[in-house]
Formats: C-alpha cells, structure tokens, sequence
C-alpha cells in the first residue's frame, strides 16, 4: 500500500526563507501569519493530510462514487467521515475573508493547505477545491445579498460548489453552449440544458451545493459576448436560508474516467432549474474567468503534488529493492545484490522528480504571494507588478507544471518496474490520477495559447518585461558569488534562448499565426524551464547563507546539489527547444488531411 509524508520541512524552507512570509506582516492579512501559526498551520495540515485522506486514496480509487436510482450520488467509503473532520478542522475557511467566516491568511498558507490535500488524496481535494473557486466567483461578481447568502455557509463547508462550463457539443470554445436562461419575471431564471465533465457535481457530503452555470439569455449574442453566469443551488433556499424544495438539476450519469474515481465527475441535467443571475447579463465569462485562473493555480498545484508522492513511494521502493550490482563494484558485498537505488538510471529519475517537485513548490507558493500582493501591496506600482506576474505565469503553472507532473509520475512507476504496473502499489493510480491535470481547466495545448497569444502581448509586453527583468537582476547579483555563478551562468543561458524565442514570435507570428500555434507548447516549456531554474538559483543562495550560520547542513547541501543537477540536466533544453520553436509550422501544417487517413 502506498504511502504519504507531507514535506513540512521543505515547505517551511520556502515559506520562512526563501518567500520571508514574515516580512509581510504590515500587510493587511498578513498580520496573523505569526511564525507560530506558520508552524502550526504547515505542520497540522501536513499530519491531516498524511493521516486521515492518504489512507482512503486508493479504497477511493477501486471504489469510485455510486449513482443512484434517484440520481443521487455517495461517495466512497470514508469521504463523507473524511470531510466532516476537514470541515470541523476548520480548514476550508484558511485563507477565506474573516467577513464571511474565514480566517483571512495568506493565500500562501492556502496552496500548501491545497498541496497536501492534493498529494494525498486528489479525488477528495477536488470537493473543496471546487468549492473555493466558485466562493471568488461569488465574493467578486454577485451582489451583496448573493455574497451573504452563499458565500458564509461555503466558506464553513456545509455547503459545497461547482463550475458549469463544458457541453456535450462544445469545450474550451463557450461561445458554442446551448444552455437557455429564460427569465420567470420575478428576477429569477429558467435554466435548461446539459452539462458535461462537472467535477463534484453530485454528492453526499453537504446540505446543498451550489452551481454556478453558464447560460445563455433569450437574444443574447450567439458569441462568448452572450454568455451570462447563474447560481442554480441543488436545493431552493426556504425563508429562512435553509435548503428547501429540490431544483431541477438531476445528475444523469457518472463518467467512467481514467483516474480521480472517488471524484463525482457528472453529466448534470437542467430542467427549468431556478437560477439567479451573477453580475451583469452577457458578462458571465468574465464572472467565471475569475474562477477558472483560481481553478488552473489549483491545477498547477495537482500536477506536482501527484509527482510529489509518486516520488515519495519510488524513493522508498527503490532504496529497499535489490536487483543487480553498482557499476564501480558491489555497494553492498554483504548482500547477494545491491539496493537499485545505486543505478545511475533509477538515480536519474529520481534526480529529476526532486528537482521538479522541489522547485515547482517554490513557485507555486510565489504565485500564491503574488495573489495576495495584487490586492494588498502597499503601493499601486506593486500591486500591478503582482498581478501581471501572476496573470502571466497562471498558464505556465498550470501547462508545464502538468506536463511535467505527469512525466515524473510515469518515471517513478518506472522505478518500480514489473510492480509499478501492479495496482497493489498504488503507482499506476498516481500515473491515472495526474493525467487529468494535462486536460481540464483548459487543456495544455490552450495554456500555451493563452500564454503566447494573449499574456506576452499583453499592456504593451509589461508583464514578459518584469519577468526578464526580476531574472536578471537575481542572476547578476548571483554571477558575484563564485558558489553560485555556475548556476546562474547557465541560466542566462537558458532565459537568453527565451529572449530570443520571444523576439522570434514578434517578428514572425503576425505575418504567420500558425508559426505561433506551432510554438506555442515549446515557448511554455522554455518558459517553465528558465522559471524553475529561477527558483533553484534563489534557493541555492538561502541554502549558502545557511551553512555558513551552521544551520542544517545535510538539508542545505542537498539543496546546492540539486541547484547544480536542474542547472546541468533541465536548462541546457531551452535551447533544444527554442530550436523547434523557430522551424515554424510550414511541415506542421503542409499535409492535407486526408493524407493522415490509414490506407486500406
């Protein structure tokens, strides 16, 4: 049976020294964020998630959720127990505004708490997960008596909520949907359609949830201009708040999906379901982009944590599993074979899955401080520095960041060999479980469009400017240091082939948009390669001022080690990459179609 640690150790490397959250604390929010409550919150998280959603990931997996005669839905065994004590832990209202009952913490502290949900259980950490993109959907567009109705008992966890994008006909393009909002003429709508692929969509673990839809009004624009958000609860609300009556939305069936089994992944069915309008009419995917960028730093999120405990369980594998012995003579003579662990392949991916998971958690929990400095920086020039950071590296996180999560879960079943394949070991689970991360919330492929075609060119180029200047300044500062110049000497390496694929972009994607198209994943790649590489570089200079106090040598060392390995081993394919890059699309593109038909 496979196991989880939570990596508290390497989360308060980040968070203390390498992020200083407690430099934050003249920030309103920040106050609270003690080094006691660090400590507290890191370390409870950690050991809730260890032991209480680990141990029901894979029962939850073979199970899978029950569709019932009624259209009802349970979960597996142990999620509905599971999730009163998340509830009564308090740890769905941690980083949520103390004025509808949250404890108002950095969003930092959030993403570890998301983290470690994630990693020890990703079925279950979608039912919260989901429930806290639509509270920042409600809490910036709805109206105040929408906010004091929903958002309080959402926030506590008696009630839970959902995204409604996807149709059977139509995905990532919404101007397609087909679902009508027709107006009852008491302010409230008429919701009919079908959704498909809504993530806990139906489920025995709250009173209500709470649907937010995508629909279209009579006479609205037959475009993404015509699309208006609606909250369409499972219950009606009664006089007093309470659920009442059943509205007419019923889940018609469950997938049957590759992973994430303890997860209700619904066909939702809309019968003149009453709906309440969200925000302004034809302005609902605006409304619910404020969901999707929250639900793709989740994603982001998944994707290293699913690589975290696959690494986690090959680690412990492959120091245990003796086949064959070192290259440079046996390491073990006492034995009849060596641990595998002293293969330089098997030490290869494991090398590669430290390195990424490591600096994947660094930037991810960046991003959750760029969140809170876009709304609470002191000055106006901070906070848009924050948020075109952040708006730029949402589609990096969440594209490379699962890409190459689902590529380190594949290696560390490779560890296992024969075993990884077995289910027994929980491996081929976490390989299922990850490649969902790659396609929902926006499929990789539209990360990197949205990346390429919108974030670079956006404001003129403001936000790829502050990304190349914060990396030059931290590499020239480093370049001073000789324990650190090799290091940031191959990252200026790697962040000029990103220069000069972007300066390849503007000069050739304007007369040939599909030489954009056909760059598109290379740039993310080159883009999350130079980024992580960023992160290694600062965590390699809090690692040097640390072993010269003294402090936890074995720790700091490990982490000069690993600066070294990603610099020699992950930066050098920027330039592979950027190579690709610059073929353009011309053979991409020159087949006709019907040469890609198989012959008889």
């Amino acid at each position: 049976m496979p196991t989880y640690t939570a990596p508290t150790r390497d989360t308060r490397f980040i968070v203390n020294e390498v992020l200083d959250l407690a430099s934050y604390g003249n920030l309103p929010g920040f106050e609270n964020a003690t080094p006691d409550m660090i400590e507290t919150v890191i370390n409870e998280a950690g050991k809730f998630c260890a032991e209480v959603l680990a141990p029901i990931n894979q029962a939850g997996d073979e199970h899978g959720c029950t569709r019932h005669e009624d259209g009802s839905v349970t979960t597996p065994p142990g999620f509905k127990e599971a999730y009163q004590a998340y509830v009564e832990s308090g740890w769905g209202t941690l980083a949520q505004p103390e004025e509808f009952g949250g404890q108002g913490l950095p969003h930092v502290l959030g993403f570890v708490l998301e983290e470690y949900t994630g990693t020890a259980n990703q079925a279950f950490a979608m039912y919260p997960g989901l429930t806290a993109g639509a509270i920042s959907a409600i809490i910036a567009k709805g109206s105040e008596e929408q906010k004091a109705t929903y958002v309080p008992k959402m926030i506590s966890g008696e009630w839970s909520g959902t995204m409604n994008l996807t149709e059977p006909h139509c995905g990532t393009d919404l101007g397609m949907i087909r679902t009508k909002a027709v107006p009852n003429g008491d302010g409230t709508y008429a919701i009919t359609g079908t959704k498909i692929f809504i993530s806990a969509g139906e489920h025995d673990l709250t009173s209500n949830i709470i649907h937010l839809v995508l629909a279209k009004t009579p006479g609205a624009p037959d475009s993404t201009k015509g699309i208006s958000l609606f909250i369409v609860p499972k219950f009606i609300l009664d006089e007093n708040g309470n659920p009442g009556a059943r509205n007419g939305v019923t889940c018609g069936s469950i997938e049957k999906k590759m992973g994430i089994h303890g997860n209700a992944t619904c066909l939702l069915n809309y019968d003149g379901a009453t709906g309440y309008m969200v925000g302004e009419e034809n302005k609902g995917l605006a409304a619910m982009f404020i969901m999707m960028n929250a639900a793709r730093l989740g994603v982001g999120i998944q994707g290293y944590a699913q690589a975290e405990v696959a690494y986690q369980n090959a680690v412990n594998y492959a120091l245990d599993r003796r086949q064959g012995r070192a290259l440079t003579g046996p390491a073990d003579p006492a034995a009849k074979a060596d641990p595998i662990f002293v293969h330089p392949d098997v030490r290869r991916m494991l090398m590669d899955a430290k390195v990424f998971t490591e600096s994947m958690r660094a930037l991810c929990l960046w991003g959750a401080l760029q969140v809170d400095l876009t709304h609470k920086a002191q000055t106006p020039e901070e906070r848009e520095k924050a948020d075109l950071l952040i708006g730029l590296m949402t589609p990096v996180i969440k594209g490379y960041g699962t890409d190459k999560g689902y590529d380190i879960a594949n290696n560390m079943q490779q560890v296992f060999g024969g075993h990884g394949y077995v289910r027994e070991w929980g491996m081929e689970q976490f390989v299922r479980d990850s490649r969902i991360a790659m396609i929902y919330e926006g499929a990789n492929g539209v990360q990197a469009m949205d990346l390429c075609g919108r974030k670079l060119a956006a404001g003129g180029g403001k936000a790829i400017q502050a990304f190349f200047a914060m990396i030059d300044e931290e590499i020239a500062a480093a370049k001073q240091d000789q324990a650190l110049k090799p290091v940031a000497e191959r990252l200026e390496k790697a962040l000029g082939e990103q220069k000069a694929a972007t300066m390849w972009f503007m000069q050739n994607a304007m007369a040939n948009p599909n030489h954009l198209g056909a760059g598109a994943h290379h740039y993310m790649h080159i883009m999350g390669i130079v980024t992580l590489g960023f992160f290694w570089l600062k965590m390699a200079k809090v690692a040097l001022t640390k072993l010269a106090e003294g402090d936890d040598k074995a720790f700091y060392e490990a982490k000069l080690v690993s600066a070294n390995y990603y610099a020699e081993r992950f930066l050098p394919d920027a330039g592979a990459l950027r190579r690709k890059l610059e073929a353009g699309s011309e053979y991409m593109m020159k087949l006709p179609a019907e040469a890609f038909a198989t012959a008889a």
